[in-house]
């Protein structure tokens, strides 16, 4: 298991369009330990396999308050059902886009589809921060971040100052 660098906006991999995992093996396995521990390393709570380059169908989330009770969930392939026609707000935050912080509302429930660790395939049904969070996630894998859902302008001033960001001194 390893840290990798999480790519920050602007970076053309964060618009790219994840492919789905055909199987979870060994590799994908390896994948999400490898992402839990980056996600961790960052203070993060949910992170997408093109976060870090790979562009596959896989995300890794522990919204667990403890540190020392770690609750990693898994989510290969996932897919929103039955989204609540009733929104909710959090303010967002995204490893790819750091230190940057915004309202956005989203569905409060929603179902989840998807496979786990071990190839499984589940369903989840989910609300208030984990609902958001997973909504969230499954943006990068359509190459959506949190700031799209931003004024054109607020999305620009951001841009602009993430590129201002050394890549020395992203911290990983």
């Amino acid at each position: 298991m390893s840290v990798k660098k999480i790519l920050i906006e602007p970076n053309i991999l964060l618009r790219q369009i994840s492919k789905p995992v055909i199987e979870v093996g060994m590799e994908e396995q390896q994948l999400m330990d490898d992402m839990l521990d980056t996600m961790y390393a960052a203070n993060g709570i949910g992170l997408a396999a093109i976060q870090i380059g790979i562009p596959k169908r896989i995300i890794v989330m522990d919204l667990s308050k403890d540190e020392n009770k770690k609750e990693p969930m898994y989510f290969v392939n996932p897919i929103i059902k039955n989204k609540n026609p009733i929104k909710s707000t959090y303010e967002e935050g995204c490893l790819s886009v750091p230190d940057q912080f915004a309202e956005i509302d989203r569905p409060s429930k929603c179902e989840v589809e998807h496979l786990d660790y071990n190839g499984n395939k589940k369903l989840l049904k989910t609300e208030g921060l984990l609902a958001t969070c997973i909504q969230h996630e499954m943006d990068h894998l359509e190459g959506i971040l949190f700031i799209d859902y931003l004024s054109k302008l607020k999305r620009s001033m951001i841009i602009k100052k993430l590129s201002k960001i050394k890549p020395s001194r992203i911290i990983v």
